[in-house]
C-alpha cells in the first residue's frame, strides 16, 4: 500500500462521515417538526456505510485488489429513515392534533443523536489524523532523499 492509497482510505472515511453528521444534524433540526412535505411528522434519517473498492481500471489497481482480502476505504451506500413510529404526545390545543388529541412527533432520540454525533466527530478527528501522519511520513521519505 502506497501513501496515496493511504490518503484515499482516509478522505473516503472523512465524506462518509461528513454525510452522516450532515444526516445527525437534520435529525437533531427536526426533531419537534410534526409536518413534512411528504405528510406526517419528520421521520430519522441515517447512512448506511460499506467497504468502497477503488475504481480505477489499471492492471496494478486490479492485482492489488486482488491480493486484498478486503477493500479500501468506505462509502455511504443509502441513506434510510427510520420505520418506528412516531411518538404520540397529547396536546390537544396543537395544530397538528389528532381527533383525539395526540400529536405525532418525529422518532428522533435528542440524546442518541449527540452520541453519535460525538462518535462521528471522533471519527473524523481519527481518519485527519491519519492523513497529517502519512503526510509526515511522505515529507520524511523526501527529506531523506536530500
Amino acid at each position: 500500500m502506497d501513501f496515496f492509497s493511504s490518503m484515499d482510505i482516509s478522505s473516503s472515511a472523512l465524506t462518509a462521515e461528513r454525510t452522516r453528521m450532515n444526516l445527525i444534524s437534520s435529525n437533531l433540526a427536526n426533531a419537534n417538526s410534526t409536518r413534512t412535505a411528504e405528510g406526517g411528522p419528520y421521520k430519522r434519517k441515517d447512512a448506511v456505510f460499506a467497504t468502497a473498492q477503488p475504481q480505477t481500471g489499471s492492471f496494478g489497481a486490479a492485482l492489488e485488489r486482488a491480493a486484498q482480502k478486503g477493500g479500501q476505504g468506505v462509502q455511504v451506500v443509502q441513506i434510510v429513515e427510520d420505520q418506528n413510529p412516531p411518538r404520540l404526545q397529547y396536546d390537544p390545543s396543537h395544530p397538528d392534533a389528532d381527533a383525539q388529541g395526540y400529536v405525532a412527533f418525529p422518532n428522533v432520540n435528542v440524546v442518541e443523536e449527540m452520541a453519535d454525533m460525538i462518535a462521528s466527530s471522533r471519527t473524523y478527528e481519527a481518519n485527519v489524523t491519519a492523513v497529517q501522519a502519512t503526510k509526515s511520513m511522505a515529507m520524511k521519505t523526501l527529506e531523506i532523499g536530500k
